[in-house]
């Protein structure tokens, strides 16, 4: 039988026969593959909740005293039938290993903000009806009836702040009257938006043209209010609601037109391929 000399021929090792340092048999080698194929598969749900994010989307509903009960309810179911929208939906679903991730909250004073909806990543079908349910199934609570902007956009930009790792984060601020109490919109420090930011308005002219209610007619006088401000980023934008009757189709208006500029944005090259560490974005 060939044998191998080693070099010193003190050592113990100077003959040894070639079949004890063969290569391993095949089908060790594949059991050992397919064991290590098996391990790795075990970390993949950890980085499935790692997966990148390409918007992260914050809707503040505004709850003061000025939106009566038929009124919040129109708004929340509103807002509902927007997510349940086909077109919604598709654009919501059009990129699964880059989901959008959602949250929704309350806000009236100025320590009146309350989140109804928690982040939650829209990766199918099952996690909009969670969504959905949630914003059908809340009953409203206990707020000042005050009009506070300037807290609200604090609020958000709270919110937002959890998802620095998103491609994209947009604040979306909808009401039926300027602010009345606390900072003013105006006065926010920019220091205090996190970078990146969209704010984006959707203004409600809620009222009665029958019992001469007016805020109808000054539907354009909160539009340029908000204009002026409340929203904030390039590409801002007021959508506008001609009642809370008219809420559900725009905020459908509003989220195709967020959800079809981020994908626009990616085709054109503004969308970043990998996200900014939140320290970046902060």
């Amino acid at each position: 039988m060939m044998v191998h000399r080693d070099q010193n021929p003190g050592s113990p090792f100077s003959a040894r026969r070639i079949a004890d340092v063969s290569p391993t048999p095949r089908r060790a080698v594949i059991r050992r593959l397919t064991a290590l194929g098996a391990t790795l598969l075990t970390l993949l749900p950890p980085l499935a909740a790692h997966a990148a994010c390409r918007q992260a989307l914050a809707l503040g509903l505004d709850v003061s005293g000025s939106v009566d009960g038929h009124e919040y309810r129109l708004q929340l179911d509103g807002l509902a039938t927007a997510l349940s929208s086909p077109k919604v939906q598709e654009a919501l679903l059009a990129q699964p290993d880059a989901p959008v991730r959602i949250t929704v909250y309350e806000w009236s004073g100025p320590r009146d903000q309350n989140v109804i909806l928690p982040w939650l990543t829209i990766n199918d079908i099952n996690d909009l009806n969670t969504a959905i349910g949630a914003l059908t199934a809340h009953r409203r609570q206990p707020a000042a009836p005050t009009t506070a902007i300037g807290a609200a956009l604090l609020a958000g930009f709270a919110l937002l702040r959890e998802q620095g790792t998103c491609w994209r984060r947009t604040l979306d601020i909808s009401g039926d009257g300027p602010a009345n109490t606390g900072p003013r919109p105006q006065d926010i420090d920019p220091a205090r938006q996190p970078r990146g930011v969209i704010v984006n308005g959707l203004v409600v002219g809620s009222g009665d043209l029958i019992t001469g209610d007016n805020r109808f007619a000054d539907i354009k006088e909160l539009s340029s209010y908000y204009r002026r401000n409340v929203i904030r980023g390039p590409g801002a934008f007021v959508e506008t609601a001609l009642g809370f009757e008219d809420y559900a189709a725009a905020m459908e208006r509003k989220l195709l037109r967020e959800l079809r500029s981020l994908a626009i944005g990616a085709v054109d090259g503004d969308t970043p391929i990998f996200p900014m560490s939140p320290s970046a974005q902060n």
